[in-house]
């Protein structure tokens, strides 16, 4: 090859190569400018922030936006017969939307809040089996909204000692251990986040249960929302006669995970007496007394029958009697709850398969327990 058709050629290429780099600058000028018109648009210096990011990141977490308009159809203008109770948040409606959906809306009287907003989302972002999901909210005309998935059995409060305690209160332990164990497991994922999600409200009205029994926990995370949204306004709320409050809470106003662990220890001791704690304290002070081993002295819910091992009675009583210490630093982790619940369940699973329904495994009386 001659000289001059190397120069010629290696010419040709590198005048391609400088048009190749000019067309790359160019198309990559283009892109750069779009995104950043873009970004002009939403007076924002992040071009992932987009015209209407409010609502479509919302809804990226599963949280809508409503409007007073559809939670007004939804619920007949809150008309009183959709008023299913009252919650920590305020009043709470059950309301039909027009996609077929059932959800329940919490209301109370307050001024919009970029707060309420901002602790809205991150609520409606944390998502588990065993907690009431929260689909979104609503701020229009001095209210605000909290919108949940419509749980329809009701709390566990009602099936043991409420409206409907006669006919759905006959759960057996092991039902009532699988309530247990969903209601620990929902505690658990709250306890788990970074940081730590803490109830400061749980109790048996706040475990409800779906048409499979499957229990959610409700409200969590609505007592931090207040009090960041309300400032100490909802630790005016908390009353020394609440059962479910860790007095160390009470003393000393501080709530920790611990805190939710004492709750935790009273739920389990009303679902198996089918008492309210309330109006019978002396049955928390019964079971904080029990001694590992030791008959129990505390009513056993003769509701259940008697299909249950005094071995599986006891193991709960021993977990009960540790929730419920006065020390919260001495009290087991909801971690800890979970894999004993499961053990017990487990045991007296097995137990009743073999034995069969209806066997008799332990006599109820003075022989193991008070009633």
């Amino acid at each position: 090859m001659s000289r001059a058709l190397a120069a010629a050629l290696g010419g040709a290429a590198g005048a391609m190569t400088v048009v190749g780099i000019t067309v790359m600058f160019v198309c990559y000028c283009l892109v750069r400018n779009r995104s950043i018109s873009k970004t002009s648009e939403t007076n924002s210096s992040d071009p992932s922030i987009q015209a209407g990011q409010n609502i479509e990141t919302a809804e990226l977490h599963g949280t809508q936006c409503f409007t007073l308009e559809e939670l007004n159809l939804a619920t007949k203008n809150f008309n009183d017969i959709n008023l299913i109770g009252d919650g920590l948040f305020g009043q709470v409606h059950k309301g039909f939307l027009q996609n077929g959906i059932l959800v329940a809306i919490e209301r109370r009287p307050s001024s919009p809040s970029p707060e309420f907003v901002e602790e809205v989302r991150y609520r409606s972002s944390i998502c588990h089996r065993n907690l009431v999901r929260l689909l979104g909210y609503c701020q229009e005309n001095d209210m605000q909204m909290l919108i949940y998935e419509y749980i329809p059995n009701g709390s566990v409060s009602t099936r043991l000692y409420g409206s409907v305690q006669s006919s759905s209160g006959k759960l057996e332990f092991k039902q009532r251990l699988s309530i247990a164990l969903g209601a620990a497991k929902g505690m658990v994922h709250l306890h788990s986040l970074n940081p730590p999600l803490i109830h400061m409200n749980f109790s048996t009205v706040k475990v409800l249960v779906g048409e499979d029994l499957t229990p959610k926990v409700a409200d969590a995370g609505v007592h931090s929302l207040l009090s960041r949204v309300d400032g100490a306004a909802s630790f005016s709320r908390m009353s020394e006669d609440d059962p479910f409050l860790d007095p160390e809470v009470y003393e000393f106003g501080r709530f920790s995970v611990k805190s939710d662990v004492y709750s935790f220890g009273v739920f389990l001791l009303e679902l198996v007496t089918g008492r309210d704690a309330a109006s019978d304290k002396s049955i928390i002070h019964q079971a904080r007394n029990y001694q590992d081993g030791s008959d129990i002295s505390i009513p056993i819910d003769s509701r259940m029958g008697s299909n249950f091992s005094p071995e599986g009675m006891r193991a709960f009583a021993r977990l009960i009697a540790w929730c419920l210490n006065s020390q919260s630093e001495e009290r087991p982790s909801m971690r800890f709850i979970e894999l004993e619940l499961c053990r017990i369940h487990e045991k007296e699973l097995s137990l009743t398969t073999i034995m069969g329904e209806g066997t008799t495994t332990v006599t109820l009386g003075s022989q193991l327990f008070t009633t």
